[in-house]
C-alpha cells in the first residue's frame, strides 16, 4: 500500500493554528476546574489575615478594620489572578502534571506584574494613595516572592491532601484503541473527534487537524472498540466526546463537532443513536 499524495491532505497553517488553538484552550479548562477548590483561597485569606495583623510595607499607619480589609482582599484577588495564571502556566508547559516546579514558576511569572497591578489599584481604593511608576516596578520584587511563596505553600497542601498512591488507585485501567496506532505522526496523541470514508481513504479528524489514511471504514471501527464513539452514517464514525451540537431539520439530524465539522446521521443508524442518548 501506498501514502497518499500530498495533493489529497490538508495542510492549511492556519487551521492547524486553530486546531493549536482550541486543544490549549481545552487543556486550561480542564485545568482551571482542578485548581478552582477552597484550599488556595482559604490559605489566601488566612495569610491576608496574618499580614492585616502585622501591618508590612507601610501599612501599620492604617487602622486595623483598614488593615483587615485591605490585605485579605488583596491576597485573595491575588489567588485568583494565580490560579488562572497557573492554569495557563499547566496548559503550556506541563499538562501531564510531571513538571509542577516548571509550571508553578512560569505561574508566578505570569502571575506577578498582573497582581501588583491590582494590589496598587486596591491600595489607591482603600487609602487613597497616588501610584507612580516606580511603586510599580519597586513592588515586583516583594510581589513575586509572596507569590512564590503562596503557590509553594498551595502545591505542598494540595499534594498532601491527594497523595499520588490514592489517584493512581483510583484511576482507570488504561484501555489500548488500536486504531490510534496508526494516525500519523503529526497527528499522534490528538483528541479523536471522527473518521470519515473518501473513497478508498479514511479522512481523519482530529484536535490538531486533518489527515488521510488508506483503510476501509468497517476496518477501522473493529480497531476503535475502547473508545466511546459510534457510527452515524455509512461513510462517518463520530466519537462521543466531539458532539458540540445536534442539529434537527427535514427529519433528518447532523451532529456538529468541532471546527465546525459537520457529521450526518442517517435514519438507519437514527434509533440507536436515540437509544443511547445521543439525540
Amino acid at each position: 500500500m501506498h501514502e497518499p499524495t500530498p495533493s489529497l491532505r490538508e495542510r492549511t497553517g492556519g487551521a492547524v493554528r486553530a486546531s493549536w488553538m482550541a486543544d490549549l484552550w481545552t487543556v486550561f479548562r480542564a485545568k482551571l476546574d482542578e485548581s478552582l477548590r477552597p484550599m488556595p483561597f482559604a490559605l489566601g485569606g488566612a495569610a491576608g489575615l496574618l499580614l492585616g495583623y502585622l501591618g508590612p510595607f507601610g501599612s501599620d499607619t492604617a487602622t486595623l478594620a483598614q488593615r483587615y480589609t485591605y490585605w485579605p482582599g488583596v491576597v485573595i484577588g491575588g489567588t485568583l489572578i494565580g490560579v488562572i495564571c497557573s492554569a495557563l502556566a499547566d496548559a503550556l508547559v506541563d499538562r501531564e502534571g510531571r513538571r509542577p516546579i516548571v509550571g508553578t514558576l512560569v505561574g508566578v511569572v505570569l502571575m506577578t506584574p498582573l497582581a501588583t497591578l491590582f494590589a496598587l489599584i486596591a491600595t489607591r481604593a482603600m487609602f487613597g494613595h497616588d501610584v507612580m511608576p516606580g511603586a510599580y516596578v519597586g513592588l515586583l520584587g516583594p510581589v513575586f516572592l509572596l507569590s512564590l511563596a503562596m503557590s509553594g505553600m498551595n502545591h505542598l497542601v494540595m499534594r498532601r491532601a491527594a497523595p499520588p498512591s490514592v489517584e493512581a488507585a483510583a484511576a482507570p485501567a488504561p484501555v489500548t484503541v488500536r486504531f490510534l496506532d496508526r494516525l500519523p505522526p503529526r497527528l499522534r496523541g490528538a483528541e479523536l473527534h471522527a473518521v470519515a470514508a473518501e473513497d478508498h481513504y479514511l479522512r481523519l479528524y482530529t484536535a490538531r487537524g486533518t489527515d488521510l489514511i488508506l483503510m476501509r471504514l468497517s476496518d477501522a471501527i473493529a480497531e476503535l472498540d475502547g473508545l466511546e464513539g459510534a457510527q452515524t452514517h455509512r461513510s462517518w464514525w463520530v466519537a462521543r466526546a466531539a458532539v458540540r451540537e445536534v442539529k434537527r431539520g427535514d427529519g433528518r439530524a447532523t451532529l456538529v463537532l468541532p471546527e465546525g465539522v459537520e457529521a450526518p446521521v442517517s435514519r438507519s443508524f437514527l434509533p440507536a443513536l436515540r437509544e443511547r442518548g445521543w439525540l
